[in-house]
């Protein structure tokens, strides 16, 4: 997992310096009240990013930039019911969806919106060459 967040975060165009990538993995449960807590919003989500690359110069090498809170329930769900997916595809999305709000895009408009999904698709297809995503998260 190390090794496909590290090239997500390349591909998702966050700088090559030292920093560390903190994710933490959760249940529905887990994931309502961190969502209810820090975003303000009720019930579960699939991904809360926590990005402080805002002020770069504040960073101590080695120190967590960005925080990802990536709910597994959710992988699971969304896994089973799209055609073109599954849990181990959209943990990577999740992911790779966190560091793209760490690299600046945002989805909260339609313009916006289009082009983070376009990168989407264009983190997850050059890591589908790269990593065997089932592998790296097999379903429990």
């Amino acid at each position: 997992m190390k090794q496909l967040a590290a090239r997500a975060a390349v591909l998702a165009g966050l700088p090559d310096t030292d920093w560390e990538l903190d994710v933490r993995f959760v249940g529905d449960r887990a994931m309502t009240a961190a969502n209810e807590e820090f975003v303000g919003h009720t019930g579960t989500t699939d991904v809360i990013t926590f990005s402080y690359f805002d002020d770069p110069e504040s960073l101590f090498p080695g120190e967590a930039a960005v925080e990802l809170i990536i709910c597994v329930d959710a992988a699971l769900r969304e896994g089973a019911a799209r055609e073109d997916s599954n849990y181990a595809r959209e943990l990577v999305l999740y992911l790779v969806h966190g560091l793209l709000h760490s690299a600046g895009e945002d989805d909260l408009s339609p313009g916006p919106r289009r082009r983070m999904r376009r990168r989407e698709r264009e983190v997850l297809e050059a890591l589908e060459k790269e990593f065997d995503f089932q592998a790296v998260f097999p379903e429990a």
